[in-house]
């Protein structure tokens, strides 16, 4: 294992915080975050710090750091698949630095445990579970269910409980038991804990937002991102897929 591995995190919120389960998940890791402010689960919300993305990504260059994971699912998708992957050669060619997004992570995660059709659980309301979906299928995903909590306001998601989420994914379980995993959707969600019992319970792998975020911010540095106790991908799937190096 690296040690002095110093990764830069562009997050959602206002201020410049880690979120809780990167230290959690990887404590010998050095974060550093960079806030672009997100106003809301909307697109109107999304747009100014959709803006902020290059600029705060910049400033993190700056600080010595290995590597560039991109916080926030719906801010990285909200603008469609084609957007995307241009944002992510505008910060590679602007930073020289490994990058990726947290909607870049949740497809990394979900081809890594070989799950094509899927069901999904999200935090948001219908016009961004419509982005979602479409940017999904762009990512050659076959969405056979998709329900949201129906959340616009950006701290709203750290109110659901584990129960809640867990409700919601029976949900969507029930609608689609075809399915090949199940993606939880909104970095705000508190998933971590949760993976490992969805998958006992329904017999699939389980990928959510913030867990594969960490996971591929350190798979950017050249590490599996392996952790025992949070499910399939963070137990081992890390080697099915090529590591994404940002070159």
């Amino acid at each position: 294992m690296k040690s002095n591995i110093t990764i830069g995190l562009v997050v959602p919120f206002a201020e410049d915080r880690v979120p809780a389960e990167g230290p959690q998940m990887y404590p010998h890791v050095r974060f550093i975050p960079r806030g672009v402010g997100v106003k809301s689960l909307t697109p109107a919300g999304y747009d100014d710090a959709w803006n902020a993305i290059l600029p705060a990504a910049e400033a993190l260059a700056k600080r010595d750091v290995d590597a560039i994971m991109v916080i926030g699912t719906s801010l990285t998708f909200y603008r469609g698949y084609e957007a995307h992957q241009r944002l992510l050669e505008q910060l590679r060619a602007a930073t020289g630095l490994p990058v990726s997004t947290m909607s870049a992570a949740v497809v990394d995660g979900l081809n890594a445990v070989g799950a094509r059709r899927i069901g999904v659980c999200t935090a948001y309301a219908d016009e961004v579970n419509a982005r979602l979906r479409a940017f999904l299928e762009a990512s050659g995903f076959a969405v056979l269910a998709l329900e949201g909590f129906g959340l616009t306001g950006f701290g709203e998601p750290g109110h659901k409980s584990e129960d809640d989420i867990t409700a919601l994914a029976s949900k969507v379980c029930g609608r689609a038991p075809d399915t090949e995993g199940l993606l939880v959707s909104c970095g705000g969600l508190r998933t971590l804990d949760i993976a490992e019992p969805l998958e006992e319970t329904y017999d699939m792998p389980v990928v959510s937002s913030m867990p594969a975020s960490f996971w591929a911010a350190m798979r950017l540095v050249g590490e599996s991102g392996e952790l025992a106790g949070y499910g399939r991908l963070l137990q081992g799937a890390a080697g099915q897929i090529e590591r994404r190096t940002g070159t």
